[in-house]
């Protein structure tokens, strides 16, 4: 019979960890392992990208594109999740919305809106209303019989070209 006094872990399962600096009995004493002086025997070292006074090789290489700071980021939802959300009695077709897909598991978070893609097939009539949408998904949610409607413009070019 096992009891909780007599459970151990498998031989060589663990390892005693090497006490650094602790005599020359230890074979890690003195410098503990880290030569005789220098930058790197002393605490704090900061060298990861240091090349010793030469430009470093992240800043010779050629720069490209830009990164918008403040850019928008969606969480992504297919078609063919909500519609297994919808077979499983998870979601109601009637009326997805970003607080509906939340609060069944198939988004985590809302970000800044939630954007509908049409990779999936929707095989019934399904109300959905989104911050964006694909064209696809706009397409195939129509093709089912449903409406796709989104609350906010999918980018800033659309909203001005109307």
């Amino acid at each position: 019979m096992i009891r909780l006094n007599d459970l151990r872990d498998n031989p060589g399962a663990t390892h005693a960890p090497k006490r650094r600096g602790r005599g020359p009995g230890s074979g890690l004493g003195k410098t503990g392992g880290r030569g005789i002086k220098g930058q790197k025997s002393r605490s704090g070292v900061a060298i990861k990208g240091y090349e010793g006074g030469q430009m470093p090789l992240y800043q010779r290489l050629p720069k490209r594109g830009f990164n918008k700071p403040n850019r928008k980021a969606y969480a992504v939802v297919n078609l063919g999740k909500i519609q297994e959300f919808i077979d499983a009695g998870k979601l109601d077709a009637a009326n997805v919305t970003e607080d509906a897909l939340v609060a069944s598991g198939l988004v985590r978070r809302k970000l800044d809106g939630i954007r509908v893609l049409g990779k999936g097939a929707l095989t019934g009539a399904a109300t959905i209303t989104v911050t964006g949408a694909s064209k696809g998904a706009r397409e195939a949610v129509e093709g089912a019989g449903g409406s796709l409607t989104v609350t906010a413009p999918e980018r800033a070019e659309a909203a001005t070209a109307e």
